[in-house]
């Protein structure tokens, strides 16, 4: 591909508007040495050195979308609680709009707390609901939805199995937006794998395709996962596959071929995120029509660079374009 049409690529995501949907959360870090064991249990003493907070769940992916040039609009719903506050404050550090983000007495906001010792996590404290939304906070989340939708250039699903997105509500949403043209691109998770039928875009990997539809074949083998795909392709008819298999790359299976995009060798540092990475610049791409193999190996090339960050990070837009008139331009 010409580099000059790489980069009106990278161009055309900035007039983008990316309607993100799903659960939202915060990754928050306890950061401290360890020299001593408790006195008065088996366990060491965290001399506490610093306190971190990050957008996490979809909150991640807003921030690659950002990153990217494009404009997310979050639309899920929180809890009305301490942890709430602190997610708000972190989107309005951020940039990102809080409009279509709804704040319930019935949830708790969703919060991983991670405390770390000598560069080494301890322990993580999860602070969460996972029961599906009840019937009024799906009816106001779908209010916001169809309002935000006149807009947006693509739909991404994005799920964590936290109760946001549910299979009655699951299937309202790809309906609504099929029906006003919009693509629907889905990050999904074990509890919902089946509901997400007919989607335009579904990206699992290797450990949640093999959970989604029971099989226990070496799914790295590449005929395996054809066959793995075409399986899954009989419950949701989706346009297309895209399976991310870490250090083996990602595979990719549309309605006529399938392709096998090799991983770059890369300096790994931390894997963290880097779905989210990935499920956002496949959607852009989705969103302008991007050649599938392109949007493959883009992607790739993507999820490939915020691993070599340490923590969770959203993409370097102006390194994922360098790299990638590198790596496939001519």
């Amino acid at each position: 591909m010409q580099q000059s049409d790489l980069e009106k690529l990278f161009n055309d995501f900035k007039g983008l508007k990316v309607l993100i949907v799903g659960d939202v959360m915060v990754d928050s870090y306890i950061i401290g040495k360890v020299d001593r064991v408790s006195p008065e249990a088996p366990v060491p003493v965290v001399d506490v050195q610093k306190f971190d907070s990050r957008l996490g769940g979809a909150g991640n992916v807003a921030l690659n979308i950002q990153a990217l040039g494009a404009e997310p609009v979050l639309c899920s719903v929180i809890g009305n609680d301490k942890e709430g506050q602190d997610l708000c404050t972190l989107l309005s550090d951020a940039g990102l709009s809080q409009k279509s983000l709804l704040l319930s007495e019935k949830r708790k906001t969703t919060t991983k707390t991670r405390i770390l010792g000598n560069g080494h996590q301890l322990i993580r404290i999860d602070h969460e609901i996972t029961t599906p939304l009840d019937t009024l906070d799906s009816f106001l989340l779908e209010q916001h939805f169809e309002r935000e939708l006149e807009q947006a250039d693509v739909v991404i699903l994005e799920d964590y199995n936290k109760g946001v997105l549910h299979a009655e509500n699951i299937k309202s949403l790809i309906d609504k937006a099929k029906k006003a043209g919009v693509p629907v691109v889905v990050d999904p998770k074990k509890e919902n794998f089946l509901n997400y039928v007919g989607a335009t875009f579904f990206k699992p990997n290797l450990k949640e395709l093999g959970e989604g539809i029971h099989i226990s074949e070496n799914l790295k083998e590449i005929p395996n996962l054809e066959k793995a795909v075409s399986m899954l392709n009989e419950s949701l008819h989706c346009d297309m596959y895209m399976i991310t298999m870490s250090e083996k790359g990602v595979f990719l299976k549309d309605e006529t071929n399938s392709y096998h995009i090799p991983a770059h060798f890369r300096n790994i540092t931390d894997v963290s995120g880097a779905g989210d990475t990935v499920i956002s610049v496949a959607a852009l791409c989705v969103a302008l029509k991007t050649d599938h193999k392109l949007l493959a190996e883009i992607s790739n090339l993507a999820g490939g660079l915020v691993c070599e960050e340490t923590g969770v990070v959203p993409i370097n837009r102006e390194r994922l374009m360098a790299e990638a008139m590198l790596l496939l331009g001519s």
